[in-house]
């Protein structure tokens, strides 16, 4: 039988190799990233089944790359594996089309089952989040606790400035120019009714689209 094709994203290295060496007996590792950007660009490039992906990582963080992947013709099942146990974090996650969640805390059987479980069509919460994720998606979150409308650019170009990166550092990323990147932070800052970097960082840390 065919073995599934799983793609590895996370900003650690020992994590990756430590993931991979759980996965390879079961699955086929067909590569691994360090960044948000570079995982978009290794799914287009090796068409996994399976993403097995950190959400903090650099550049582009993983929810966002997962929004990014659902827009795709075939997206992959996309696994979250991360540190973060609160429930907001995981709802997001769903939100954005994941099909998996599962703490680094967890034991390695639990990511396997959880990517079975995806290649079933099956959705898997780590039973410590599972409660309040039904909760969290259940409800429809008081409009004070919504951040406000970005675009998918203004939101990479929230996070890489939230990352403490110059507008030259961001437009040889997003390939666009400097002032390009300078219009879209003014566009970010007008619609969140912000005036500094540091509040645009504040917000970030905020709304998860970093984390310290």
């Amino acid at each position: 039988m065919k073995r599934a094709r799983v793609l590895l994203g996370d900003d650690h290295t020992i994590i990756l190799e430590g993931v991979r060496r759980i996965l390879e007996p079961h699955f086929e590792v067909v590569g691994g990233v360090a960044d948000g950007r570079a995982l978009i660009a290794a799914v287009a490039e090796l068409h996994p089944d399976v993403v097995v992906a950190d959400i903090s990582m650099p550049l582009l963080n993983g929810i966002e790359a997962a929004r990014q992947l659902q827009k795709s013709q075939s997206p992959p099942k996309i696994i979250f594996l991360t540190m973060h146990p609160d429930a907001t974090y995981a709802t997001e996650a769903f939100r954005a089309g994941a099909s998996g969640y599962v703490l680094k805390s967890s034991a390695a059987e639990e990511l396997v089952r959880a990517i079975q479980e995806a290649l079933r069509g099956r959705v898997y919460v780590t039973p410590l989040v599972a409660g309040e994720v039904l909760h969290g998606l259940m409800r429809t979150p008081p409009s004070e606790e919504k951040p406000a409308a970005l675009t998918p650019r203004q939101r990479e170009v929230l996070q890489l400035v939230a990352e403490g990166r110059s507008a030259k550092e961001i437009a040889e990323i997003l390939k666009v120019s400097p002032r390009t990147v300078e219009f879209h932070k003014f566009r970010i800052m007008e619609t969140l009714g912000l005036h500094t970097t540091a509040e645009l960082t504040q917000y970030a840390i905020r709304h998860r689209i970093v984390s310290v």
